[in-house]
């Protein structure tokens, strides 16, 4: 099976180009651990990320990543820890194994994204990493180009109250 194919045609050219920026071109980045490819994918002005620590309750839920450049810092530290590990199974194509993003909802120049990671990947130790998330990814298109304005990341999968 090939996990790393687009699911939206060319046709449904939001959803395409939105599934390319936040599932392709950030494996990428985050696998080369340089920001400098996702950098433009972003609204810096007024941007913002919540922290919902796997927990079920909302009330519990952090405004974690106040500006753009405290979520870098924190993307950056998770890629770089990440390439410390040495996994038993390609980590490229394992992300794009456990990785789902195929309800886009667009509404104009702006776009909700549920972007679902739900699998393992494994160590070469014998052990298994669990990712089992969800984020909502806020987009607006400026300039005719899709852009993340903010987010709700790091939700349980599924979000059961």
């Amino acid at each position: 099976m090939i996990f790393d194919k687009n699911p939206f045609p060319q046709g449904d050219a939001d959803r395409h180009a939105l599934w390319e920026m936040l599932v392709r071109r950030d494996i990428a980045a985050f696998m080369a651990q340089d920001w400098s490819i996702v950098e433009n994918d972003f609204i810096a002005d007024g941007f913002f990320g919540m922290h919902a620590h796997f927990l079920n309750d909302a009330d519990s839920w952090r405004l974690q990543f106040p500006t753009l450049e405290a979520y870098r810092d924190e993307w950056l530290r998770q890629a770089r820890d990440t390439a410390k590990v040495a996994f038993a199974e390609p980590l490229e194509q394992a992300l794009f194994r456990i990785t789902n993003m195929r309800d886009i909802d667009v509404g104009g120049d702006k776009a909700v994204l549920h972007k679902k990671f739900n699998g393992s990947v494994q160590r070469a130790d014998g052990t298994a990493d669990r990712l089992n998330w969800q984020t909502l990814y806020f987009c607006r298109r400026v300039a005719d180009t899709w852009k993340i304005a903010g987010f709700v990341g790091y939700m349980p999968h599924p979000l059961c109250a």
